[in-house]
């Protein structure tokens, strides 16, 4: 399992990204995959930039893990942040037209369509979010 900290800070979403897929490569991910999985990580990571911390950008914990065969990625977000769990959110009504619809919650409902899993927890006062993606 590889990790890495950083500030959890918009500006540092190319390093995370950077990271992510430098370890997907080195499994031998496929493209639509890694593409799923930058979307969701893009989407994670941003969200713990924008409101997991109040006032002062907080850090955030990176973990990835590739194996078994086929190949699955698991990655982990830890944050101690305010305790959320955004698996919690209903999904958006996507039928409605995007003038009708509630802003927000689209890109964890595209997480939620594009992760094989996902899982919250809060454990040790950090806010943990864990997805698996199943390399093709």
């Amino acid at each position: 399992m590889k990790e890495l900290k950083v500030l959890a800070s918009v500006e540092n979403l190319a390093q995370v990204l950077g990271f992510i897929d430098l370890e997907l490569e080195a499994a031998g991910a496929d493209m639509k995959s890694q593409f799923h999985i930058d979307l969701a990580v893009e989407e994670i990571f941003v969200n713990i930039a924008n409101y997991a911390y109040l006032e002062e950008a907080g850090q955030a914990s990176i973990s990835i893990d590739v194996s078994g065969m086929p190949p699955v990625a698991e990655i982990s977000f830890s944050d101690a942040g305010k305790p959320y769990n955004p698996l919690e959110n209903a999904d958006p009504d996507t039928k409605l037209g995007v003038e009708d619809r509630e802003i927000g919650g689209l890109g964890i409902f595209l997480v939620k369509k594009n992760m094989d899993e996902l899982f919250y927890r809060h454990e040790d006062n950090h806010n943990i979010l864990t997805i698996k993606k199943r390399l093709q």
